[in-house]
């Protein structure tokens, strides 16, 4: 036995003693290992089977309803200094944390199994890969994560290989709301989950290990882990440029990584690829271009609102071997959540009858869970181990009236700048408040795991060693008329968008500078095919007057991270607001 297969051995017989775990069952990832998962939660009634003739190897979980999305304020960041974790993120002394969740363990395991799931972020073979051990007593944790990363023997055999992998614990305890901690400790790539079973808490791979563990690990290593999607851009020529774009919650993410060309984009030969939705880890090469894997092999989505009008590719993928989370079901057994067609369900997420009064029949943050081999756009480029190459990076997110439709970054430092402040208005469906500005950088407000100021000189760094730098943009779909309504088209007219962004990075579409950046010039974005003529000058129109407010509003925001905050970032803020006058 290899050191490293007897260390983790060793640490698997500690958690188990610990936690008096029934029985240790080392995971390998099989088809049959799967199935006898699932008959497992089907005899104890955690998984429904749903209609054999529409959704084959379909099933359906219902969590308790005090446990049915992440806990941000029970999320740490344990350093040993406290001031390392910065004000982003909540923090407690490590030797507390450990204390406390030490006795949470204590014992939690009796009458269960303790499962070990060993796991590599990122393609098997790839030397950008990372890797992983889950020590978890839930079997809906074992069956997502085979889903959701490259699970099993391959996994194990490159841990025993190479003798570096994150450790996780995880148990669903009782599920208690006042037992409920999600504890990260970067130094020591170590996670500790207890007391839930959603995805966001559990699946240690996904936010825990992807981007809090791996920011830190990227930092040190001298890589980006980011909260974003990656999708290939094919022209009619065939030529495939590839994109990885950040946004906040409710602007489009998914859809955008799914992207289905408009129909004269389509007749001409226009594609779109999906690398991965959600997650993108980002190395220099040694060409001195940026390329990006996506460490996950699965979607976790959100189900409401995915349908064949927001999201075909989406929906496709979800008729055959996906594990939905506490949606709604029909008098015939499919999985049903609002926005999905007009059924009436027959079972809400709690298995009651259905009864509009009490709130959607789907959970809002109910969830599928597939292979993202499943899904149409799917690219075989998500495979390779050298990752794929970065010519744009792209920050979105929801302004009414201030952001073009798109904005150029003049350069590295500029497009970091962007990213660091970049911030999207809350809507009264979620908040109860309308044009709430709240200020998200690079999207990763919830999920970096160290200081943001030191992020962000993190960023500047690597831009640093880069002689052929991806060009970074902003854009905003959600910009609105004195009416109210939306401007832009949005969906798979974004592609029109990306059109331009991709052209830009090959010095082949013109540019018109502002203060703030550079936006098309007249006619830059190809609309003419449409059947509505949006209105481009309200939508690339830069008003001085609400720049110098935003600019204010930046200027505070920056300075609730210190002396940290790098100073080039401060200088080009400065000048920027000179600029503008």
């Amino acid at each position: 036995m290899s050191s490293t297969l007897s260390s983790l051995t060793q640490w698997v017989d500690q958690v188990a003693q610990h936690t008096k775990a029934d029985q240790v069952v080392w995971c390998d990832g099989s088809d049959a290992e799967n199935q006898s998962m699932i008959d497992t939660m089907l005899a104890s009634e955690a998984l429904v089977a749903l209609n054999p003739d529409t959704h084959p190897d379909c099933y359906l979980h219902r969590s308790d309803p005090n446990d049915v999305a992440r806990v941000e304020h029970l999320t740490f960041v344990c350093t040993k200094d406290q001031a390392d974790a910065g004000p982003n993120n909540h923090w407690m002394d490590p030797d507390k944390a450990h204390a406390l969740m030490d006795e949470l363990f204590s014992g939690c395991m009796v009458g269960r199994t303790l499962y070990v799931v060993p796991y590599c972020m990122g393609p098997i073979d790839s030397p950008l890969s990372r890797l992983g051990v889950e020590l978890t007593d839930s079997p809906y944790v074992v069956a997502n994560m085979r889903l959701m990363t490259r699970m099993g023997k391959d996994a194990l055999a490159r841990i025993e290989k190479e003798g570096h992998f994150v450790k996780g614990v995880h148990s669903t305890g009782e599920l208690d709301p006042d037992r409920r901690y999600i504890m990260h400790f970067p130094e020591s790539l170590t996670i500790m989950s207890f007391g839930s079973g959603y995805g966001g808490n559990a699946l240690l791979g996904k936010k825990c290990h992807a981007l809090r563990i791996a920011s830190y690990q990227a930092r040190n290593e001298g890589w980006l882990a980011e909260h974003m999607l990656i999708v290939g851009i094919e022209n009619p020529q065939g030529e495939v440029r590839y994109v990885a774009a950040a946004f906040p919650s409710a602007c489009g993410k998914t859809n955008l990584a799914m992207l289905i060309p408009p129909e004269a984009y389509r007749e001409a030969g226009w594609k779109v690829w999906t690398v991965g939705d959600d997650i993108c880890w980002l190395h220099p090469g040694e060409d001195g271009r940026l390329y990006a894997i996506n460490p996950e092999a699965g979607f976790f989505g959100v189900a409401p609102g995915t349908s064949a009008g927001t999201n075909p590719n989406a929906l496709a993928m979800l008729d055959k071997e996906t594990i939905f989370t506490n949606v709604a079901v029909t008098d015939d057994n499919q999985p049903w959540w609002e926005g999905l067609n007009e059924q009436t369900p027959a079972t809400d997420w709690q298995g009651r009858a259905f009864d509009p009064n009490n709130g959607p029949a789907a959970h809002p943050n109910s969830r599928f869970t597939v292979s993202m081999k499943r899904c149409p756009s799917y690219s075989e480029e998500a495979e390779n181990p050298r990752g794929v190459p970065i010519d744009a990076i792209v920050f979105g997110g929801r302004r009414a009236h201030l952001t073009p439709l798109v904005l150029e970054a003049k350069d590295w430092t500029h497009g970091v700048l962007i990213g660091a402040t970049m911030a999207s208005e809350t809507t009264a469906a979620a908040t109860g408040a309308v044009g709430v500005i709240r200020r998200d950088p690079m999207a990763m407000k919830p999920f970096c795991g160290y200081h943001f100021a030191d992020y962000w000189q993190h960023w500047l760094n690597i831009g640093d060693k880069l002689s052929q730098p991806p060009k970074i943009f902003q854009v905003n779909w959600f910009r609105r008329d004195d009416e109210g309504r939306f401007i832009w088209p949005g969906f798979g007219d974004n592609l029109r968008v990306l059109e331009w962004i991709v052209a830009r990075c090959k010095d082949e579409a013109s540019a018109h500078d502002t203060p703030v950046g550079r936006v098309p010039e007249s006619g830059g974005i190809v609309i003419d095919d449409l059947a509505e003529m949006p209105d481009m000058e309200t939508l690339l129109a830069i008003d001085p007057d609400g720049w110098r407010e935003e600019l204010m509003a930046i200027e505070g925001f920056l300075s609730e991270y210190g002396d940290r905050v790098p100073k080039i970032l401060l200088d080009r803020l400065s000048a920027i607001k000179k600029s503008v006058g």
